[in-house]
C-alpha cells in the first residue's frame, strides 16, 4: 500500500511517498526560510504564493521514478496552519486524488508529529509520552493510542520555538532563532546569566516563557551594546534555562504517569542540547526514549504520509475542505 503525502501548514512545500512494505519511497521538502528572513518571521501571504509556485516541482521530485497509478491514497496536512498555505496544500491533493481516482485523507500536522520517530520503527508502541515542542506549541501529550490523546500540560503564552525565535531577534541574530541560538551558545557560558525557569516548580505540567523572553530583553537594555561574547552568554543562558523547564515537567509526567516511554517532537527537538538531556532520562528513569532524525523534527511530509498510511480506514472521496486553521488534538 503505497501513501502518498503532503505537507503546506507553513513555510515548508513537502510531499513525500510511504510504502507499508518498504518504508519511505520518496521525499522531497522546500523550506522558504531566505523568503522569510528579511522580515523575522513568516508572511502568510508570501508563505501561500510560494506553495503555489514550488508544489508541482516538488511532487514530481518526490514521486521520481514512481509511477502515479501506483498510489493507493492521498494524505495531506489539513490543519493547524496558516488557512491560506492549508489551502493550497489541500487543494493540490483533492486535484491529484481526483485525477487518480484516489481517496483523500486529511491529517492532523501534530498528530504527524507524534509518530514521526516511528518512520524508521517496525510499528508504534503505545502507550507514550510526547513533548512536542515548535515554534507555534509546546504540549506534554498522553498518547494512549491511535486518535487517543491527552494533553497534560501546554504553555500558557509563548511557545518555547517561538521565544527562541523573538530572543534570537533581541540578540541580533538572525531567523529562524532556534538553530541560531544553538549555534551561538556553543561558545557561550549556560551560568553566565542567571535567567528565570517559569513554572519550574508548579504541580502541574503547564509552561510559560513570556517571563523568561522579557529577562532576556531587560538584560539587553541594561548591558546597552553587546559583543560577540555577551552575545553567546546570553544564547547560552536562555537555551540552558528554557531546556530546564522542559526536562522538568517531562520528568514529572513521566513519574506521575508511570510511562515507560517518551517521544521528543517537533522543530525544537532538533536542539541538541535538549535531546542530550532528554537522553539523559532514559537511565535516570529507565524509560524508552525516541526522536526523529534531524530532518523529520521540522515540518516535513513524510510525517504525513506515514500518519495517513495507519489511517486508511478514514480515506473518503469527498472533495469538501477540512482545512481547519486551528485543530485541537483530539478533536
Amino acid at each position: 500500500m503505497i501513501t502518498l503525502g503532503i505537507e503546506t501548514s507553513c513555510d515548508e512545500t513537502a510531499v513525500a511517498i510511504f510504502d507499508s512494505d518498504k518504508g519511505l519511497i520518496g521525499e522531497s521538502v522546500f523550506s522558504q526560510i531566505d523568503l522569510h528572513s528579511e522580515y523575522g518571521g513568516v508572511i502568510p501571504e508570501l508563505a501561500s504564493r510560494d506553495h503555489c509556485k514550488k508544489i508541482i516541482q516538488i511532487y514530481k521530485h518526490a514521486l521520481g521514478a514512481i509511477d502515479p497509478g501506483e498510489i493507493d491514497y492521498v494524505a495531506y496536512t489539513a490543519g493547524p496552519g496558516l488557512l491560506g498555505a492549508l489551502l493550497i496544500g489541500e487543494n493540490f491533493a483533492q486535484g491529484l486524488a481526483l485525477s487518480l481516482n484516489k481517496p483523500l485523507i486529511p491529517v492532523n500536522h501534530l498528530e504527524a508529529h507524534l509518530m514521526a520517530p516511528f518512520l524508521d520503527e517496525e510499528k508504534v508502541e503505545f502507550p507514550f509520552l510526547t513533548l512536542l515542542v515548535s515554534g507555534g506549541h509546546s504540549l506534554i501529550i498522553d498518547v494512549k493510542g491511535l486518535n487517543q490523546y491527552e494533553i497534560l500540560g501546554q504553555s500558557r503564552d509563548d511557545a518555547v520555538g517561538e521565544a527562541f525565535d523573538k530572543v534570537a531577534k533581541l540578540i541580533g541574530l538572525g531567523y529562524p532563532g532556534g538553530p541560531e541560538i544553538e549555534r551561538v551558545a556553543q561558545s557561550g557560558d549556560p551560568m553566565a546569566f542567571n535567567f528565570p525557569q517559569p513554572m519550574l516548580h508548579s504541580s502541574d505540567y503547564d509552561f510559560s516563557f513570556s517571563g523568561l523572553k522579557t529577562a532576556v530583553l531587560y538584560a539587553v537594555q541594561d548591558i546597552g551594546e553587546i559583543n560577540s561574547q555577551t552575545q553567546a552568554d546570553i544564547a547560552a543562558s536562555f537555551q540552558h534555562a528554557a531546556t530546564e523547564v522542559l526536562i522538568k515537567k517531562i520528568t514529572k509526567a513521566l513519574e506521575d504517569t508511570g510511562r515507560e516511554s517518551i517521544v521528543l517532537a517537533g522543530g525544537v527537538a532538533a536542539n541538541k542540547l535538549l535531546r542530550n538531556k532528554i537522553s539523559l532520562l532514559k537511565s535516570k528513569l529507565n524509560v524508552d526514549v525516541l526522536y526523529p532524525p534531524l530532518s523529520h523534527c521540522t515540518d516535513n511530509a513524510a510525517m504525513i504520509a506515514y500518519l495517513g498510511s495507519m489511517k486508511v480506514n478514514e480515506a473518503t472521496f469527498s472533495l469538501a475542505s477540512h482545512a481547519k486553521p486551528r485543530w485541537p488534538l483530539g478533536s
